[in-house]
């Protein structure tokens, strides 16, 4: 225990209201752009994940049905936890020059330029685990300064916990359609981490939702992965597709990914509360290796040692180079959809260049792309 640390009363509401309030003040400080907290009754949730899960819809996500519904129970997962301390962090990058100033107008026009790699802005950076991991840390850190030791655990997307419901309830904004968290201020263009914990701080109250009768995002959705309001197949998410699916990617599917290699934001681009998306604070989603002006030709070139080195620290390198090389190739042949590129030299030269590779799994995408080309 630090010299200067004070225990706290759990039983005194007036203390744990200051160190709430502290607590929101040290996570302002550490780059979160807000901090709330909830109790960790998602006893609401549960049939609704189990009835996804019977669905199939998480697909070959079998991490998120090994827990079954220890996932909306976080108390079963660190025992003693009754709150938790609920974060969120932009990763827009900052405006660098005035034409980034309109980003959903950058990223449209990316979209349709058959020759560009469109990666997921979130992970053209740093990976956004390690970041606020470390920062989370570093928060309960200073609350042990403060009060001495006390029971957590910090996650980001990185244990079975439902964080989109727990910010939800924790007031951080509501559930969209495309079941992503929204922010009347901030869109959607944010990360969300927690810190489960011990400590009875007072709790926050949820806001109500906006979405109304707006359906933009299952509209813009281009595989039709929402298949209703608030429900995700995955198994058709292009995110999914093109990072958690391990093998053959559906031949019905892959016209529909277009030149998305890793990732996909049309339902985040195409929400009207992304209007109010906030610039990041941090530099750690900037992005690096010219991930957000790329094209399919040049990152298929990235031979396995260039991928590794590229994508050091980042969260497109838990998929591999064979995947990355799937996935090139499923948006190389896709750029045969546009009359100015179908047989374009440089791009069935790069193909075939990629027809000898040891992976059964790349030779399988890169004939469909050169059959594509007409160039089988």
């Amino acid at each position: 225990m630090s010299a200067h640390a004070t225990p706290v009363d759990l039983a005194d509401p007036a203390s744990l209201a200051a160190l709430a309030v502290a607590i929101k003040d040290w996570g302002h400080a550490l780059g979160f752009a807000e901090v709330r907290i909830a109790d960790v009754d998602l006893s609401h949730r549960e049939a609704g994940f189990q009835a996804w899960l019977d669905k199939g819809y998480h697909g070959e996500m079998d991490y998120m049905a090994s827990h079954g519904l220890k996932r909306a129970r976080p108390a079963e997962l660190v025992p003693g936890t009754v709150r938790v301390v609920s974060v969120r962090m932009p990763y827009l990058p900052a405006a660098t020059d005035p034409d980034q100033a309109d980003w959903r107008a950058r990223e449209e026009a990316r979209s349709a330029d058959p020759s560009a790699a469109q990666v997921s802005i979130y992970a053209r950076g740093r990976d956004y685990h390690k970041v606020l991991r470390a920062r989370l840390q570093q928060l309960a850190t200073r609350i042990e300064g403060r009060i001495g030791s006390f029971g957590y655990r910090v996650f980001t997307d990185s244990a079975p916990v439902m964080e989109v419901a727990l910010a939800e309830k924790a007031g951080l904004g509501w559930r969209g359609k495309h079941t992503l968290l929204l922010h009347r201020e901030a869109g959607s263009m944010f990360f969300l981490g927690e810190m489960l914990t011990d400590l009875p701080l007072p709790v926050d109250d949820p806001v109500t939702p906006h979405c109304g009768q707006c359906s933009a995002c299952i509209t813009a959705c281009p595989t039709g992965a929402i298949v209703a309001p608030y429900e995700l197949d995955a198994r058709r998410c292009i995110s999914y597709l093109t990072i958690e699916l391990k093998g053959s990617i559906p031949a019905d599917l892959r016209p529909l990914i277009g030149n998305r290699i890793y990732g996909c934001d049309d339902c985040q681009l195409y929400c009207p509360w992304n209007k109010f998306a906030q610039r990041a604070s941090l530099p750690d989603f900037d992005p690096r290796h010219g991930l957000d002006s790329a094209s399919l030709v040049d990152l298929f070139g990235w031979s396995e040692e260039q991928f590794l080195k590229n994508t050091e620290g980042s969260a497109i390198r838990r998929i591999g180079h064979e995947r990355w090389l799937r996935n090139l190739a499923v948006g190389l042949g896709n750029a045969a959809d546009s009359p100015s590129h179908r047989g374009d030299a440089a791009i069935v030269a790069a193909l075939r260049t990629r027809l000898s590779h040891p992976s059964a799994l790349v030779v399988e995408h890169v004939a469909w792309a050169l059959a594509r080309h007409g160039a089988a």
